[in-house]
C-alpha cells in the first residue's frame, strides 16, 4: 500500500472526516442477525428534512448514544444495545447516507452529521448523553456535543481522534474520490486489510468487506468531494466536556499531540486490535465502555 493511500485511509476512518454511505433500501444486510424484539426501529427527521433510522433500548439516563463509521450502520453497535439496555437508554443510529436512512441530502459534512445525531436525541427526549463514536463517528460525535450544551456530558472516540492535526486539501480529495470511483471494489478491499488487525477472525474480516461493498460508489465519491477542508482540530478545540477514547493498537495514538488540540483527553489502548473492537472483542469492549460511563456520570 503506498503512503498516499495509508495517509487517506488515516485521515477517513481513524480522524473521521469522511464517510462512506451504506447502500440505501435494504432493510437488512445479508446474512445479518434479526434485531432482537427488546430493540426497537425507530424514525425521525433531521433539520434538512431527511429521515434518520435508529434502533433503541433500555431505559435509564444518562442515555448512551452510539454512531458508525464510513460504510457502516448502526447494526455494528448491536452488542451494545443489549449489553447496556438494563441500566441506560441506548441509542444508535444510521447517518444519512448510511443503512436505512435517507439520502436526499443536499449537503453533505461532519456538522450535518452531527445534526443527524442532535434529530435522535431531541426525538428521544434525552437530558444527559454520552455519546460515543467510531471512526466517522468521532468527529460526528464532537460536533453533536457542541448542538447539545449542557446534555452531553462527554464524548467517546472509538478506534478514532489518535491524532487532531490533519486536513484533507480539495486536490487530495478529488484524487482519492476519483480513485475510488474508478476503483470502489479494489479501494475498498485495500481499506479492509488496512482496518483490520492481521490476528482479526476471517470470517469478521470477510463479513465487513461484504457490508462495505455494498455500499453506493457514486455516494461515496460525492461524500469525499464534500469533506475538503473539514478541520477536526478545530471542533476539538470548543469542546468543554471530557473527550476520551478506546483505540486499537494496530495505529498509534499520539495522546501528548490530542492533548495539544483538547487538554482533557485520555485513551484506553486494546492490544492487538484493530478498527472495530466493538466487533473483535465486544466483551472486552463492553467493560471498557462501562468504566467510561461510571467516570463521566459522576
Amino acid at each position: 500500500m503506498g503512503e498516499k493511500m495509508k495517509r487517506f485511509i488515516f485521515f477517513i476512518f481513524f480522524l473521521g472526516a469522511a464517510g462512506i454511505p451504506a447502500l440505501s433500501g435494504a432493510s437488512q444486510a445479508e446474512g445479518e442477525e434479526k434485531m432482537p424484539a427488546a430493540i426497537e426501529r425507530k424514525t425521525c427527521q433531521a433539520p434538512d428534512g431527511v429521515r434518520i433510522v435508529y434502533s433503541a433500548a433500555g431505559a435509564g439516563e444518562p442515555a448512551l448514544v452510539f454512531i458508525h463509521g464510513g460504510l457502516a450502520n448502526r447494526t455494528f453497535w448491536d452488542a451494545q444495545l443489549k449489553a447496556f439496555a438494563d441500566h441506560h437508554r441506548v441509542l444508535a443510529l444510521d447517518l444519512a447516507g448510511h443503512g436505512e436512512s435517507g439520502t436526499n441530502r443536499k449537503k453533505w459534512g461532519i456538522p450535518e452529521f452531527g445534526a443527524d445525531v442532535r434529530a435522535v436525541i431531541d426525538a428521544e427526549k434525552v437530558k444527559r448523553a454520552i455519546i460515543f463514536g467510531n471512526s466517522l463517528g468521532g468527529p460526528v460525535a464532537i460536533e453533536a456535543a457542541l448542538l447539545l450544551p449542557g446534555r452531553a456530558l462527554g464524548v467517546v472516540g472509538v478506534d478514532t481522534f489518535q491524532d487532531l492535526r490533519y486536513t484533507i486539501s480539495e486536490d487530495e480529495a478529488k484524487q482519492r474520490a476519483a480513485l475510488f470511483r474508478r476503483d470502489f471494489s479494489g479501494g475498498v478491499r485495500e481499506m479492509v486489510k488496512a482496518l483490520f488487525h492481521p490476528d482479526a477472525d476471517a470470517a469478521l474480516v470477510a463479513d465487513a468487506e461484504r457490508r462495505m461493498l455494498r455500499s453506493s460508489p457514486e455516494a461515496a465519491y460525492a461524500m469525499f468531494l464534500s469533506l475538503a477542508g473539514y478541520d477536526t482540530g478545530a471542533p476539538a478545540r470548543r469542546l468543554t466536556v471530557p473527550l476520551r477514547a478506546i483505540n486499537g493498537d494496530l495505529y498509534p495514538t499520539d495522546v501528548a499531540a490530542v492533548r495539544k488540540v483538547n487538554a482533557d483527553f485520555s485513551a484506553v489502548i486494546m492490544s492487538h486490535m484493530g478498527h472495530y473492537p466493538m466487533l473483535e472483542r465486544p466483551e472486552e469492549f463492553n467493560r471498557h465502555v462501562a468504566a467510561i460511563v461510571e467516570e463521566l456520570s459522576k
